[in-house]
């Protein structure tokens, strides 16, 4: 007997129907698995057996073959456990085939019939709703992410038996529901403030002009001067993520199995910060199937790289990719995905190897050629594609022993969301949403400075011998200073602290 059941399967940050078909028919027992499964898949029938014994179902001794369709596309991973087993109680006769036409099924069975949690059911449930499926039944860990999706109803399952039992409407259940609050992300918790930071007000205000345009960083400064503590209060300035965003960010972590069961939807902007010997495929992402890397989990957040210089070459120079087109590609012989990673960059980086060069307290130990074989790890094209260089220099003992006194991140936020306002309305209708996205015929628009402001980026270009985009990203951040202070025009001012943005490169690699 022909038994089909609905499941899916996740590609890249999306998923596509998979219809698992499953026969059993006079012969021999033997099992055929088809559909381009990979190994996981594979195995996925002995579990399914042994879960069958021991949820005290019967294991037929027929022919059985399963077909995963579409049989061009790879399959991966373990969540058709749960599809393989219902497909073999309907065939067998154990349950009605006709009870699951409108249900999808995603799961992992243990040996002992309970079912574990997968990775990707978010995208997974957007599918199953797009094909017009009613209800799905998913392990309970994944129960919070796929209550997201409205119009489906959700039926966490702790056991084989339980999802049978739903199936077959023995023992009414009620679908899951999230709680409203659960989806609100007006408010985002952030436990780190602007407010607990000592001084360092110039690189406060360079933080907040990056968070106002989307524009990236690089702090450059001795060890112990706050330049990480910047970094991670970053996040709490940003405007809050929008559900379209916030969708976007819980789908790549369902992808990638770093969602937390109890957390349905994602409301704080990610920060993530891989140490410097992560590898090319670890910061871009990769594998035999290509999984999201650090580029693409910090969409839509920061992503924050600590000692730059120390990070493999080959691996900054990929970031070259993402800073400019907001996306990742990643190819390999059997498939070829792109991921979203759309982040702000901030890097951090001490001036010389021992840390000091240029310290008002400690003297440094390194030579002219240490320090210049230091500055040329980070090539120019990558700091070109920085548009905002801060010094963040040792703070004094008044400072350090001094309380806090600075603005708090909420307060940032404000001025920083009414830039942002600004920069919408200005696009409207457009792929572009920040100042730092701007095309070259945006700046020609939007960017035109006053005459006095002309003069002065002229004599910033012949001072510090600026390349094309460098003067590009002036024109932006001015465009995003001008943004914060309320004014439409570009006036001097304005140009005169884009220029201070980048005066630190050329003081330190020109």
């Amino acid at each position: 007997m022909l038994t089909v059941v609905h499941s899916a399967a996740v590609f890249g940050i999306d998923a596509y129907g998979v219809r698992v078909e499953v026969d059993l028919s006079p012969g021999l027992p033997h099992v055929t698995l088809v559909g381009l499964p990979d190994g996981a898949v594979k195995e996925s029938v002995d579990r399914v057996f042994v879960a069958l014994k021991n949820s005290s179902f019967e294991t037929p001794s027929l022919r059985l073959t399963v077909n995963l369709a579409p049989a061009d596309r790879r399959k991966d991973g373990p969540a058709f456990d749960l599809p393989i087993a219902m497909g073999i109680l309907a065939s067998s006769g154990q349950i009605r085939a006709d009870c699951m036409a409108d249900v999808g099924f995603t799961g992992e069975l243990s040996l002992d019939g309970g079912i574990r949690r997968v990775s990707g059911v978010l995208p997974m449930a957007l599918e199953m709703r797009r094909l017009g499926r009613r209800r799905m039944i998913v392990p309970a860990d994944n129960a919070r992410e796929a209550a997201v999706v409205k119009g489906l109803d959700i039926f966490p399952v702790v056991s084989l038996n339980e999802a049978v039992a739903i199936v077959t409407g023995h023992g009414e259940r009620e679908p899951f529901r999230l709680d409203a609050s659960e989806t609100q992300l007006d408010r985002p918790a952030y436990e780190a403030d602007f407010h607990d930071v000592k001084g360092q007000e110039p690189a406060k205000r360079a933080l907040e002009v990056a968070a106002a345009g989307g524009h990236n960083c690089l702090m450059v400064g001795p060890p112990g001067s706050g330049k990480t503590m910047l970094a991670r209060r970053l996040p709490s300035i940003l405007p809050p993520l929008s559900l379209s965003e916030a969708l976007e960010v819980t789908k790549l972590y369902s992808v990638a199995g770093l969602l937390p069961s109890d957390v349905s939807l994602l409301s704080v902007r990610p920060f993530r910060a891989p140490h410097h010997t992560t590898s090319t495929a670890g910061l871009c992402g990769g594998g035999s199937i290509p999984r999201p890397g650090e580029v693409s989990l910090a969409h839509h957040g920061v992503l924050f790289l600590d000692e730059l210089p120390e990070y493999r070459k080959d691996a900054l120079e990929v970031l070259r990719q993402p800073l400019e087109d907001r996306q990742i590609t990643i190819s390999r012989a059997t498939a070829s995905l792109t991921y979203p990673a759309s982040f702000t960059l901030v890097g951090s980086m001490n001036p010389c190897p021992c840390g000091f060069y240029g310290d008002t307290v400690r003297q440094c130990v390194c030579n002219a050629q240490q320090v210049r074989r230091y500055l040329d790890k980070l090539s120019g094209p990558m700091l070109d594609r920085i548009d905002i260089h801060i010094e963040v220099p040792r703070l004094s003992e008044q400072e350090l022993m001094a309380r806090p006194t600075g603005e708090s991140s909420e307060t940032i936020r404000e001025r920083v969301l009414r830039a942002r306002a600004v920069q919408l309305k200005r696009f409207e209708g457009r792929s572009v949403f920040t100042n730092a996205s701007m095309t070259s015929r945006d700046l020609r628009t939007y960017c035109e400075p006053l005459p006095e402001a002309q003069a002065l980026i002229r004599a910033a270009i012949a001072q510090f011998a600026l390349s094309a985009r460098a003067y590009d990203r002036i024109l932006k951040v001015a465009r995003t200073v001008a943004d914060l202070a309320g004014e439409e025009s570009i006036g001097v001012a304005h140009i005169a602290e884009a220029v201070q943005y980048r005066a630190l490169d050329r003081k330190l690699w020109g």
